[in-house]
């Protein structure tokens, strides 16, 4: 009963606050490199540019991590939120489509995403075996649904072309992933079971050139 209330809370956190807590999580990171123990609402506040206010409520969204008078312990507060995104735990992840954008987020995350190991990488038939990445070699994607009745995978990192994303991803999706991180700048179709994070570097750097020119 307690777990379908935790999780019944968990699914009422809008997305904005959702997408704040990696934010919170990488300030308090900082702050623990600098030795800093705990710290108010208040000079958080200072730190990242939301109000105190508004600090709190997304907290408390969660539970009660800090105290009046005393404020938040980092660490313990780095560490909760963490939980909170599922970072107490290891994922599995393939990544589809291996040019030089597969390349790079397969690197960075065997470097800075500990808890995020690289468990297989799929291309074409022509990149198939020649490439390797660490101990993992380039497989062909029609291998990919067998791989995963084999392994354990939870993510895809999608970084084919525009023309294969959306074949890519159904082929992900028969394969019985859940989580998509897609970098192909196609809204993709998908089911409702399976969560996709967007990534459009174009939007990005678009907003980017309209505030230089207000």
């Amino acid at each position: 009963m307690k777990e379908n209330t935790a999780q019944e809370k968990k699914k009422r956190v809008s997305k904005p606050v959702i997408k704040r807590l990696p934010r919170y999580r990488r300030f308090l990171g900082e702050l623990m490199k600098e030795g800093v123990e705990r710290i108010s609402s208040a000079k958080l506040s200072e730190l990242m540019g939301y109000t105190a206010s508004q600090i709190r409520q997304d907290l408390n969204n969660f539970g009660a991590f800090g105290q009046q008078g005393y404020g938040y312990k980092v660490d313990f507060l780095y560490e909760q939120i963490g939980n909170i995104m599922g970072l107490d735990k290891e994922y599995y992840i393939i990544v589809v489509g291996f040019g030089r954008l597969g390349q790079a987020m397969a690197g960075y995350i065997d470097q800075y995403e500990k808890q995020f190991k690289i468990a297989g990488i799929f291309d074409v038939p022509d990149k198939a075996s020649s490439i390797e990445f660490k101990d993992v070699y380039v497989s062909d994607m029609d291998s990919l649904k067998a791989f995963c009745k084999k392994h354990r995978v939870d993510m895809a990192v999608l970084t084919v072309p525009r023309s294969e994303a959306q074949h890519a991803c159904d082929t992900v999706v028969d394969a019985g992933i859940k989580g998509i991180w897609n970098f192909t700048s196609v809204d993709l179709k998908l089911p409702e079971d399976v969560y996709c994070e967007n990534v459009h570097m174009s939007d990005s750097l678009h907003e980017l050139s309209y505030h230089l020119n207000e």
